[in-house]
């Protein structure tokens, strides 16, 4: 990964970056500090909205979470697999949708509960 990021950093050109932003899989974090290590004036930060998914990863595993989570995920599912039941959803809400959790990204759970809630 080291080798990676140097090359496009080279390519680039030193002088036309400022920093290196990835995700934080422990591949990336090294990579990024060994970076850092030997160029002069180049930062390399975690991404902030990743480090936010696996903290909302975290807390969604907590006991009052993850059953409210669960109960919200059956009703999304009841409300969008049944027509009737979705259409008169929108015609009361204004046409409104209801965010759909995505299990890759552990945010979607609260938004869904947001937009439940709304």
């Amino acid at each position: 990964m080291l080798n990676y990021l140097d090359n496009i950093v080279e390519e680039v050109g030193e002088e036309n970056v400022v920093q290196i932003v990835t995700d934080n899989a422990s591949n990336y974090k090294w990579a990024g500090k060994e970076l850092m290590k030997h160029t002069s004036k180049l930062w390399w930060t975690p991404c902030a909205a990743h480090c936010i998914d696996l903290m909302l990863e975290d807390i969604s595993k907590m006991k009052v979470f993850e059953t409210t989570i669960q109960r919200a995920k059956q009703i999304v599912k009841f409300i969008y697999g049944h027509t009737q039941v979705l259409s008169i959803m929108r015609k009361f809400t204004g046409n409104k949708e209801i965010i759909r959790p995505v299990v890759t990204r552990f945010a979607t759970y609260f938004l869904s509960l947001q937009s439940l809630y709304k």
